[in-house]
Order: C-alpha cells, then structure tokens, then sequence
C-alpha cells in the first residue's frame, strides 16, 4: 500500500501532494495553506460545511487521477464557496486552480 509526499511546484505558496494507493483504488490532494485541490473523493459538501477551499476532479477507470500530476491536469468539476471567491470555478485545470489557491 504505497503513500507518497512530494512537493508540488506553484509560483506561489508552498504545496504538497499526497498520493494513496490500495489494491482496488487510489486517492490523490494536493494541499496549500488556503485549501485543498484533491480527487473526487473529497467530498465538497463536507468541505462547505467546515468552510474549506477545496476543488475537486473527477477521475475514470480509463484516467483514473493516481499521482499529483495527474490532478494537476484534470478539469475542476467542483468547487466550495471559499475557493470560488479565489476566482477558482468548474471547467478551469487542476494547474489553474492550484495557482488561485498558491496566491497567484
């Protein structure tokens, strides 16, 4: 069961990836000081109710999101209030969304 750290690179605030895998699936996130960038099991509900920045994107079986790149380049499908007032917004990449979060 392999958990990977690994720095993740933005023009601004530092960010670290988080990559978890099991026999049947995975889970990957990216996190700054102002939020979250994840997969899409980070459920943005919980996340609103605790008045979190978090983005979320959705894998496929075929594309699942594995690796903080991964997630990098995928499409934002979800998005709390608090990371929509840093401008962050469904259909933008995962690139995108982490640099509005990093403070760019």
């Amino acid at each position: 069961m392999p958990i990977s750290v690994e720095g993740v690179k933005t023009a601004g605030a530092p960010a670290q990836g988080l990559s978890v895998r099991w026999d049947d699936g995975q889970f990957v996130v990216i996190v700054l000081p102002k939020g979250i960038v994840g997969c899409a099991a980070i459920d943005v509900s919980v996340m609103e109710e605790f008045d979190m920045a978090a983005a979320t994107a959705h894998g496929t079986p075929e594309a699942p999101l594995v690796v903080p790149d991964d997630l990098i380049a995928a499409t934002i499908s979800g998005v709390t209030k608090k990371a929509r007032a840093m401008g962050i917004t469904e259909g933008m990449s995962g690139r995108e969304a982490l640099e509005l979060m990093a403070g760019t």
